[in-house]
Parts: structure tokens; sequence; C-alpha cells
């Protein structure tokens, strides 16, 4: 995780993840009983999020070490997986082992850009997706209002000697597809019927934002952040997060 920024739970860290959870969520559009897949699952904590909701999902994982350290915690909090409807899978999302139209709705979140052909990832998405389903993705926007700022900061002050690594504006070095609106946009449109665009969070970290959120008393900090991220649903193309979703093609 140290090529992952920002690696602190700041407040503006806290704040993008639960939106970015409830964004994701809430376009699925998707209820009790229904069929769900999560894409690059990781440790599998969407799929209990969304099993309080009565909703089933399967988790997608390549990774023997995210999967088995997800069952070992579902074991530590004595979480019975298959009765609340959670079923893990090692697979690849570029070749996922389902029939068609398998899923009500299928989602990858803040995992895109680390898949090595994310278009053929999108398109089988798409594939085991239901012909009147939702396919959703969610993504970190490199180009959003915080990283053009940065980006021109370190331009007006090109002369000055700057240290050395990654800049806030540079993806993160597990990151092979560095997305902005345009390449999502295109990307997506290939698999899917665009039916939803919106953006999530502002300025996220920033260090002089996060500063300030810190000095704040907690309940400005909210008020806020909530307002920084009107704005970005209202101009997805500046917010930290890009949300999209649609039905398949």
């Amino acid at each position: 995780m140290s090529a992952v920024i920002p690696t602190s739970l700041d407040r503006d860290s806290e704040f993008l993840y639960e939106r970015m959870r409830q964004a994701t969520y809430d376009a699925l559009a998707v209820s009790a009983g229904e069929r769900v897949l999560d894409a690059a699952a990781g440790l599998g904590a969407d799929a209990q999020e969304l099993a309080a909701r009565g909703v089933r999902t399967t988790n997608a994982e390549p990774s023997r070490r995210m999967t088995d350290l997800g069952r070992l915690v579902a074991e530590q909090r004595a979480w019975d997986l298959p009765a609340a409807g959670i079923h893990t899978v090692r697979a690849w999302s570029e070749t996922l082992p389902f029939p068609d139209r398998s899923f009500r709705a299928v989602f990858c979140k803040g995992s895109l850009d680390h898949f090595d052909d994310p278009a053929s990832a999108i398109a089988e998405l798409a594939r085991v997706t239901a012909a009147d389903g939702r396919v959703v993705l969610s993504v970190v926007n490199m180009d959003s209002l915080g990283c053009r700022l940065m980006a021109w900061r370190d331009q007006l002050g090109r002369r000055r000697r700057r240290k050395p690594g990654r800049r806030h504006y540079d993806a993160p070095a597990d990151h092979y597809t560095r997305f902005d609106p345009g390449l999502l946009r295109e990307q997506a449109a290939r698999a899917f019927v665009i039916e939803e665009w919106t953006g999530v969070s502002l300025l996220w970290g920033v260090r002089p934002w996060a500063r300030l959120l810190a000095w704040l008393p907690e309940r400005a900090a909210l008020r806020v952040l909530a307002l920084a991220d009107w704005v970005g649903r209202a101009l997805p193309a500046l917010s930290d997060v890009l949300v999209v979703a649609g039905r398949p093609r």
C-alpha cells in the first residue's frame, strides 16, 4: 500500500471511501435476493455490506493471498459467508468463469486501474450482466481538480529544487492505467450504454486541504467535505473518483 495515496485515514480519506461505497451501491440499483458480482473483490468487504441489504454477492478475486485473508477475517468475526449468500471465486476479471447474463448487476470499485487490460475486463463485466441489469465502475480520476492544482503548483515552482519521488498527479506504481474522464467514458461506452455518470469528493489527498480539515471542528469539516462533494457530483470531471453505470450492449 506504500504506492497508494493517501495511506493515512485523514478526514478527507474517510469521507471519500464512504461516499465511494455508497455511490457504487446506489448505482447498482438491485433489490434483496438478486445476484451481484464484485470484480477484483479483495477481502470481500463490500459483499458483507451488501449482504446486510439482502443482496447475494459473488466475489471474483485472482489473488490467493487476498481470498485467504478475507476468509480468515470472516472466520475471526464468526461470519457464515454462504449463509449470507456470499461466495468467492478466484478469477481474473478479463476472463470471468461465468455464463453470459449470470448476474443482475456487476461492479468494480477502485480496482480497474490495476488491471493489465481494463477494456477487456469491462467487456467481460458487461457479458455476465443481465440485459436489463447494471454495470458499475468506480475509479480514481487522475485528472481531478486536486491533481491539476498540484501539477500547476509544480509547474510554477519548477525552478525550485523538488524532493524526489512520485507526485500527487502521477499514477501509483501498481496502477497500470491512468484513468481520466475521457478514457473511462471511451472504454465504458464500448461495452455498455452509459446511463449514469457522477463524481465523488474533491481535493482528496491534497495536503493543505487535509490540514485544513484536520484543523476545523469535526462538524464544520464534514460540512465542508459535503459541499466539496456536491461540487464533485455536479462537475464529475473535477472530482476525485468517477462512477459510471449503465446496461450492457
